[in-house]
């Protein structure tokens, strides 16, 4: 396998997202670096059609801040930034604090879809939609999914709201590793690591040592106490009911996700927006040719 290193790298990230969403990114990598070309609507398509024209917008006296696709810290982890796929932690951060500080902006609700993401600048942008509770209103309308990096996020809101068919929860944090040396040894290619510092090289070739792996696993549990500690701040429950409860790292549906204390309620965007006051959203513009790329693929 071609730029197996850089498999390796993707894998070793810490994530928060649903299992399924991130095998296929990996297996889409995989087939990139076997040598399969895609362009960038085919990414979108493969990767995130939902995402398309995603933008924050303001309906009347309401701001509409888009968390939706991949979440990635500042530049996309996964091939989906040059079609505009997916979110920043980042820039969501930003398009919050900005909603919040518009005199004009009486509600912000955040328009969810999306599988989770990388860990990292996730808790901070739960911390911004938390800032906002106490000043204006601040809910989730999930019409998709809002699962782990997002409902990480998500939690901070004063509400999380899920139309009918939508589904929320994996929560939890995974981390890999791939122990290259065969496939470097059917390649012809005998790998040595030289390095300085004592855990420098760990982690790089060959199986994971046993100081090597717990340390992995400690900083998997401290991502994943972080989110759980958010989650129950946010939900106003304790960590142990997130922990024993919520789903356990598995995705539910809207009733059960209310019946479970993770969600609020029932409804759909455009009744969400009627009760602050938005009779008749905006209509959205689609890309009617990356959606159909999108419909081929399913």
């Amino acid at each position: 396998m071609k730029y197996a290193h850089l498999l390796l790298a993707f894998a070793s990230e810490i994530w928060a997202m649903q299992p399924e969403k991130l095998l296929a990114i990996a297996d889409f990598l995989a087939m990139q670096a076997d040598g399969v070309k895609f362009d960038a609507a085919d990414i979108e398509a493969r990767i995130a059609p939902q995402t398309a024209n995603a933008v924050a917008r303001q309906d009347g006296a309401v701001a509409i801040v888009p968390l939706r696709g991949i979440i990635s810290p500042r530049a996309s982890l996964v091939p989906t930034s040059s079609s505009g796929g997916g979110t920043t932690a980042e820039g969501f951060t930003q398009a919050v604090n900005a909603a919040a500080a518009n005199d004009s902006v009486k509600a912000i609700v955040i328009d969810a879809d999306t599988p989770g993401g990388n860990v990292l600048l996730v808790d901070e942008a739960a911390a911004a939609i938390s800032a906002v509770r106490g000043v204006k209103p601040i809910v989730v309308q999930v019409s998709g999914s809002l699962a782990s990096a997002g409902y990480w996020t998500g939690s901070a809101a004063d509400e999380i709201i899920m139309s009918p068919s939508s589904q929320a929860g994996a929560i939890g944090v995974r981390m890999a590793y791939d122990d290259l040396t065969s496939a470097l040894e059917k390649q012809g290619v005998a790998r040595e690591i030289i390095s300085a510092g004592r855990y420098k090289g760990e982690g790089l070739l060959g199986p994971l040592s046993d100081d090597t792996r717990a340390h992995m696993q400690s900083r998997v549990d401290d991502y994943y106490s972080m989110f759980v500690d958010r989650v129950a701040s946010g939900r106003g429950v304790t960590s142990a009911s997130v922990r024993e409860g919520f789903g356990e790292g598995r995705m539910l549906g809207a009733a059960a996700a209310v019946r479970a204390g993770m969600a609020d309620r029932i409804a759909t965007m455009a009744e969400t927006l009627q009760r602050f006051g938005v009779s008749s959203p905006s209509p959205r513009k689609f890309a009617a040719a990356r959606e159909r790329r999108a419909l081929a693929l399913r």
